[in-house]
């Protein structure tokens, strides 16, 4: 009999945490991708989360967990757009290859160049949703104050990679990091992307030259 018993007991399966976290990770991007969809559609009044989690297949539920409101899932939406995904989207933005490469080149010009090299394919993807986050901010302070947040964090990043600039002497003379800061943010701005590229027609690569040149202009020595 105590071997019988013994046989009927099994040991408890163990929690496969790798596996369900790579399944949040997938409900996420499924619920980002709807959201992007629908907020490029029906803007962002005429989206509503209960809409959003149909059409990513889960309930209202999951979503206000994972964003806790329509302001914050707009949020990660546009974070994601700027990330190139919900994946790369969670990882910090001084982690991911590109931003990694711009820190690793050592020669000023040829850093410029590959910063600016990121831009064309951000503003491309992140354009769309974030004017309908800047048209629904005018009348909304909670997505007012995303905007805000969104910009501040950009400032942040931007200040950043101008102290580097300054710590590695590469910064003309007279011109102050934050200074530096303030002239990559309007150079690199998305509505300069959109004067020269919607509105003026100019190709990817001829704004992603052109903003090398501007950077390097307006940074660096001689």
């Amino acid at each position: 009999m105590s071997d019988d018993v013994n046989n009927e007991i099994k040991p408890p399966r163990r929690y496969d945490a790798t596996r369900r976290r790579a399944q949040a990770a997938q409900t996420r991007a499924e619920i980002l991708t709807a959201a992007s969809d629908l907020f490029l559609e029906h803007g962002y009044a005429g989206t509503t989360l209960s809409t959003v989690a149909r059409a990513a297949g889960v309930v209202v539920e999951t979503v206000y967990r994972a964003f806790g409101s329509k302001a914050g899932l707009l949020r990660a939406v546009v974070e994601a757009a700027v990330a190139g995904g919900a994946d790369r989207a969670a990882v910090p933005a001084e982690e991911r290859p590109a931003i990694q490469a711009v820190i690793a080149e050592r020669d000023p010009r040829r850093q410029l160049a590959l910063y600016a090299r990121t831009q064309p394919g951000i503003h491309a993807r992140q354009g769309p949703i974030l004017r309908v986050l800047a048209q629904a901010a005018g009348a909304d302070p909670e997505l007012a104050r995303v905007l805000e947040g969104l910009e501040e964090q950009r400032l942040g990043g931007l200040r950043r990679f101008a102290q580097l600039l300054a710590d590695r002497g590469a910064l003309r003379d007279g011109l102050s990091v934050d200074e530096a800061r303030d002239l990559i943010w309007t150079l690199a701005s998305p509505a300069v992307h959109d004067l020269l590229v919607i509105q003026r027609g100019w190709p990817p690569d001829r704004y992603r030259d052109w903003l090398a040149g501007a950077l390097a202009g307006a940074l660096l020595p001689g």
